[in-house]
């Protein structure tokens, strides 16, 4: 390859000035541009050495490959006079680049800052539910178990304390979530939360500062006016460490921003804030009262594909007050976002179910059996990407078991009274008198889910093998094993795990087979060896991929992970270098498959054989688990 020639070619079809970043990995320049309708996409479709391009995360990548993509980079940044960047500083520029889309940014910000602390919630919430056990009369009897049974009235009182912490003290949970998210000191946002819900704190008195009253608000339970006020820190506190001396920026930088702040909060961003919240809360109650059942199956219609967004994400903040209110205050209808979550999570899972019960691919067998268990738990995600979006049908026939499920329990007015496990479980929050009615309508959720999906599905029989005989990678599911012949070259597994295909990889590169045909292997084992002798033709510095030219003709790519190229050599170990030679079974390095995957990288080793189109065949061999020198593609010449 003339990389000069290329790099001259890539630059040509981009447009010169139309390069905002680059760098590069083991078989691809990552580019980041500043206007991609100006790429002339023709001219790299048909350039030879170009063996693919495409988006992602705000990237365009194009494929050259391993051993020449280094070179056509060097060459490239000189041509377009581009600095050149880490790939960890080109996906930061990236993500800066994204055009902006206020809404989902502000579905990201409340998502960054709840989901860290749902689990303090989803405890209060069951320590809630299990004290309405306790306490609520009719539910085992005429009386409340704690008036049958006095002995238990201390363990309910203990309880009940526990429980109401987590709700009332939220602020301080959100103070340091937020502050994290916002960039401020953690414990300056926990100290800003605490201020607002002080117990010094008297309602309906007021402050009197140079003749200005000031309410002082007690803001328990409250969401909104803390987010606002840590944002106001935040901007306080970066501010103040640019501008105030080192000598003094350590001490007066906490003092000025929490006083700033906090005079701020109790003046003017607490009340407006407060009003805002309660506005918005009051507004989905008004609607809930006005449309009645028919707005909750229209809800239960619709919160599935509010899941694919993540815009559930930003439910907790409207629950919460919905549940003070009709927990303290007794206003209000509580929290039916919860039961209409339920209600989809419960029939989402119902349809994974049905393809469980359809399915002949043992790997989605397994797959649809973990992912309803975790659906009826509440944790729908597995089951809508893994399994119901796949074969499309299940997520609608789930959406309309949904629907009537949630019209049926707006029609019998069935709330929640704390947080919890959105799902069968959830009747542990439901308020006493209506669990029987939640567990009916549970049941209607999963049984119209599921027999919409199996009935389906049996009617298109053939349009599910279809789907089932896509990309299925293991054992009985892929098409008897190639016989191989004593003409055929192997190329052996170069550690020890589980074979997997190509196609199922999370990174389009190598799913698509772009870089050429062979397999992959989720490691059980931190070692790297040799799959052909040959030639080391690429060993780069971050020690995450090898290139070896074998002796054969043969020429594989072994890539350690997904982007793993972002940790820089971390976690990686080498012993070999660029232009030695190895013979199969020779150790090439190693790698922490545990501190990676802690760093959340994807560990999955592909083996790649980059020259497949010099061959008649490459296949792969291997399935299920398998030991490193086992025999794992084989090549036919």
């Amino acid at each position: 390859m003339d990389h000069k020639k290329v790099a001259n070619e890539i630059v040509d079809a981009v447009g010169k000035d139309n390069f905002a970043a680059a760098a590069h990995c083991a078989t691809r320049l990552r580019l980041v541009i500043k206007d991609e309708e100006k790429i002339k996409q023709d001219a790299l479709d048909n350039n030879d050495d170009v063996k693919g391009t495409f988006k992602t995360n705000g990237q365009y990548q194009i494929i050259i490959g391993p051993g020449d993509v280094n070179n056509v980079y060097d060459e490239l940044i000189k041509i377009a006079n581009v600095s050149p960047v880490s790939t960890e500083e080109l996906k930061n520029l990236a993500q800066d680049n994204k055009k902006f889309n206020p809404i989902m940014a502000f579905i990201k910000l409340l998502s960054d800052i709840f989901v860290p602390i749902i689990p303090a919630l989803v405890a209060g919430g069951l320590l809630m539910a299990l004290n309405n056990f306790l306490t609520s009369e009719g539910l085992f009897g005429p009386k409340a178990l704690v008036e049958t049974l006095p002995a238990i009235k201390g363990l309910s009182a203990m309880i009940q304390l526990m429980s109401a912490a987590p709700f009332i003290f939220m602020p301080i949970l959100v103070g340091i979530s937020a502050a994290k998210r916002f960039g401020a000191n953690q414990y300056l946002g926990a100290a800003l939360a605490m201020i607002m819900v002080s117990p010094d704190l008297i309602a309906n008195h007021n402050w009197d500062i140079f003749g200005l009253a000031v309410s002082q608000n007690n803001y328990y339970y409250q969401v909104i006016p803390v987010l606002a006020a840590v944002y106001i820190l935040s901007v306080i506190e970066k501010f103040l460490h640019k501008k105030l001396p080192s000598a003094v920026d350590f001490t007066f930088t906490p003092l000025i921003s929490l006083m700033i702040t906090g005079f701020l909060t109790f003046v003017v961003v607490g009340p407006v804030m407060r009003l805002l919240s309660d506005g918005i809360t009051d507004g989905i109650v008004f609607i809930y009262g006005a449309l009645g059942f028919v707005g909750t199956g229209i809800f239960g219609l619709l919160y599935s594909p509010i899941v694919l967004t993540g815009l559930h994400q930003s439910f907790p903040a409207i629950e919460t007050q919905l549940i003070s209110a009709f927990t303290q205050n007794h206003t209000g209808y509580g929290d039916f976002i919860f039961v209409v979550a339920s209600m989809a999570n419960v029939a989402q899972g119902a349809a994974t179910f049905g393809i469980f019960a359809l399915t002949k691919n043992k790997k989605m067998k397994g797959l649809s059996s973990s992912a309803t268990v975790s659906a009826l738990l509440g944790i729908t995600e597995p089951a809508l990407f893994g399994v119901n979006l796949k074969y499309k049908f299940p997520f609608f026939c789930a959406l309309i078991g949904s629907g009537i499920a949630a019209a049926l329990a707006g029609f019998m007015h069935v709330i929640a009274v704390s947080l919890g496990s959105a799902g069968f479980l959830g009747f542990l929050s439901i308020n006493a008198t209506s669990i029987p009615a939640y567990l009916l309508c549970e049941v209607v959720s999963f049984a119209v889910a599921f027999s919409l999906t199996y009935l389906y599905g049996k009617k298109n029989s053939a349009k599910m093998a279809a789907i089932d005989g896509v990309g299925a990678p293991i054992a009985d599911d892929v098409v008897s094993s190639p016989v191989v012949a004593d003409t055929d070259e192997i190329v052996m597994a170069p550690v020890s795990g589980v074979a997997t295909d190509l196609s199922e990889v999370n990174d389009d590169v190598f799913s698509s087979k772009l870089m050429g045909e062979g397999g992959a292997i989720v490691p059980t084992d931190n070692n790297i060896y040799a799959p052909i002798a040959g030639t080391l033709s690429v060993v780069y510095e971050t020690k995450h991929a090898y290139g070896i030219k074998g002796d054969d003709g043969i020429e594989v790519l072994i890539h350690l992970g997904i982007d793993t190229v972002n940790l820089k050599g971390e976690y990686f170990a080498t012993n070999v270098t660029q232009g030695q030679h190895v013979n199969v079974g020779d150790q090439l390095g190693s790698f922490d498959i545990n501190k990676i995957a802690a760093a959340d990288y994807d560990t999955t080793v592909i083996t790649a054989v980059t020259n497949t189109a010099d061959f008649d065949n490459v296949a792969r061999l291997g399935n299920g688990d398998i030991q490193h020198g086992e025999q794992f593609v084989m090549v036919t010449p």
